[in-house]
């Protein structure tokens, strides 16, 4: 499978197990990896909470971001395999510390993306006209934006955020940036993520008096893909993209554990993807109804909310 793995140390970014930086011998793993995959885009895959590279229990690269058939752990979804890695596109998995408390994570998650940013300034100098694109869940998309942030040209393309954990002043940092301002971003979020939004309002603040967090700020330039929405479910299915509907009252996982999902971030990131991005942008901009069915599954709490 056509896979790189690479993590971050703080803001330097390094070869999975090894501690070698980009500057003495990652970046020939790059090239070489580009040159045996020439074409199709690089798909930068990114984590979010819990998961630290190298940890035993809880490495990425051992879970989601693993090319696995299967894990005993219900939440380890491929994410290569679902996205089509060596068929589609070149994937490169993202490690960084994401382990410790909430701030701690929070706060590293910004090193995390000047690590990444250097990333793909390494790949756009190497392969200028390669696409990239990227997908991130939780602090992962915290990761993408401050990646985007701080690059100094146009480089990402299509950027999904699977229920980002982060605040808006720091989407209009990324969306004021070279890179934000032609990158084409969805948020892809539910109902079944509003219990994680609130406790990331209420727990973690960003120095910014009133900055609302993603789950809860409307941006023109982020449009909002909401999957306990009836309409934006009805419109996926009529372009060939029929996702499961919720059936949990409680899920920080579902944007990627819900059936249905992969094939269609698989067709977003793919070759042809930007057609089905305008159009995916047209269903998300449709009003949610009123009665979100996130909030209203008629559901025991207990055994229907994910662990």
């Amino acid at each position: 499978m056509a896979l790189i793995r690479i993590d971050a140390t703080g803001a330097t970014p390094v070869a999975h197990g090894t501690a070698t930086p980009v500057a003495a011998g990652l970046e020939r793993a790059l090239n070489e990896a580009l040159t045996r995959a020439p074409g199709p885009p690089v798909v930068l895959m990114v984590h979010g909470f819990r998961f630290r590279p190298g940890d035993p229990l809880h490495c990425p690269h051992r879970h989601i971001l693993s090319d696995h058939d299967s894990h005993p752990c219900r939440k380890a979804a491929s994410w290569p395999r679902g996205l089509g890695v060596g068929e589609d596109c070149l994937g490169l998995a993202f490690g960084w510390d994401a382990r410790g408390t909430i701030w701690q994570a929070y706060d590293r998650a910004e090193q995390a993306g000047l690590a990444l940013a250097r990333v793909v300034t390494t790949i756009r100098r190497l392969d200028p006209g390669r696409e990239i694109h990227a997908i991130g869940h939780s602090l992962g998309a915290r990761v993408l934006l401050a990646a985007l942030a701080a690059l100094p040209v146009p480089a990402l393309g299509r950027v999904l955020l699977l229920a980002g954990a982060d605040h808006a002043s720091h989407l209009h940092r990324a969306l004021a940036s070279p890179a934000g301002r032609r990158a084409r971003l969805l948020h892809v979020t539910s109902g079944e993520n509003l219990l994680f939004d609130m406790m990331l309002a209420g727990l973690v603040g960003s120095g910014t008096l009133g900055d609302p967090v993603l789950g809860q700020a409307r941006h023109p330039d982020l449009p909002e893909l909401r999957l306990d929405d009836p309409q934006h479910l009805a419109g996926l299915a009529a372009m060939g993209f029929s996702l499961a509907r919720p059936d949990r009252r409680i899920c920080h996982w579902s944007t990627y554990l819900r059936p249905g999902t992969f094939p269609l971030y698989r067709a977003l990131t793919g070759p042809r993807g930007a057609a089905l991005h305008a159009e995916v942008t047209r269903i998300a901009a449709r009003r949610p109804l009123p009665a979100r069915t996130g909030r209203a599954l008629p559901l025991p709490w207990g055994a229907n909310a994910s662990s």
